[in-house]
């Protein structure tokens, strides 16, 4: 890939990037609404490559909702641990001072293995063991003594922090190392634009495709599926498109799904309203069914060459 010009995702899994997604640096505000980024360069993997890191304020607030419900699930967990040790006793070998520690070390193992979290005003308290059960006399003499752990859950104000600081961050690696030429912006913004790529195949894996239910033995004819689906897809795409560019011309809108009108429409979403549309033969007349006036205002947004297959009259140029 050395002659090749690049742009991808650095998984935060890599020690250089997870250290780089934790900085305090402050960010440049991008041409991009809602974006900051700031650049640094790296040699990861032998290869010269610009870093840049993106932080983005909605996907920053999403982050911090869903960090604030895992705090608090991750605080019930280690409460009901330490609700499970408090409820061990730790009983005495020789004396109070072999059991003790015994004790202590099972609690600070708890909490090494706590996740933002840690036990403090670790303790141990006796409690004491009666011949009968009940509550026992003033003057009875316990048989022996046990001990138990008492301790509190505190969060780790570093970890939450550091946490906090790498909500709505990632960060893009190109080779590209003219920043003039191919800006942050430029980056960000390409990086941007593959969602639409990414929904495309989404599409190609919809039930509605009915892709799962072909199933070919020769490798040639799995590439000829392929090319017929990718076909289908460039079509797709040209025909939302098409029908998005005629709502902007003539400044009009359709209902989404909610009923709301939105000058974006998908054609999947199109396809669906079209869905109980029929053609009808009945004693040799051909007629359309159902196609009612909301469904003939969309197709005022569609080519002379569509309308056709409606029987809808199409003027002459």
């Amino acid at each position: 890939m050395s002659g090749l010009q690049w742009l991808t995702r650095v998984p935060l899994s890599i020690k250089a990037a997870g250290q780089l997604v934790e900085t305090t640096n402050s960010l440049l505000a991008s041409k991009l609404k809602g974006y900051s980024t700031v650049e640094s360069m790296s040699e990861y993997g032998g290869v010269k490559q610009r870093w840049i890191l993106v932080e983005s304020q909605e996907r920053r607030k999403s982050d911090i909702k869903k960090l604030d419900k895992k705090i608090e699930q991750i605080q019930q967990n280690c409460c009901q641990e330490l609700q499970s040790l408090s409820g061990q006793d730790f009983a005495c070998i020789a004396d109070a001072a072999v059991c003790i520690p015994k004790g202590i070390a099972a609690a600070e193992k708890l909490s090494g293995k706590m996740k933002m979290h840690q036990l403090a005003d670790i303790q141990t308290v006796e409690k004491p063991h009666y011949q009968k059960a009940g509550k026992p006399k003033p003057d009875a003499i316990p048989t022996h003594v046990t001990y138990r752990i008492t301790a509190t859950v505190v969060s780790i104000d570093s970890e939450m922090a550091t946490q906090r600081i790498r909500c709505g961050r990632f960060i893009l690696a190109t080779n590209i190392l003219d920043a003039e030429h191919f800006t942050s912006d430029d980056a960000l913004r390409e990086y941007k634009a593959q969602q639409s790529t990414e929904r495309g195949f989404r599409f190609l894996k919809d039930p509605l495709f009915f892709t799962s239910s072909v199933f070919l033995k020769s490798a040639k004819r799995i590439e000829a599926l392929a090319m017929i689906m990718a076909l289908c897809l460039l079509v797709y795409n040209l025909a939302q498109r098409q029908l998005r560019l005629a709502l902007a011309l003539s400044q009009e809108t359709i209902p989404n799904q909610l009923g709301k009108p939105t000058n974006s429409p998908t054609l999947r979403w199109v396809f669906q309203c079209f869905l109980a549309v029929h053609l009808v033969t009945f004693h040799g007349v051909t007629q359309i069914v159902n196609l009612s006036p909301p469904r003939l205002h969309i197709l005022n947004f569609f080519s002379p060459a569509c309308q056709r297959y409606y029987l809808l009259p199409v003027p002459v140029s």
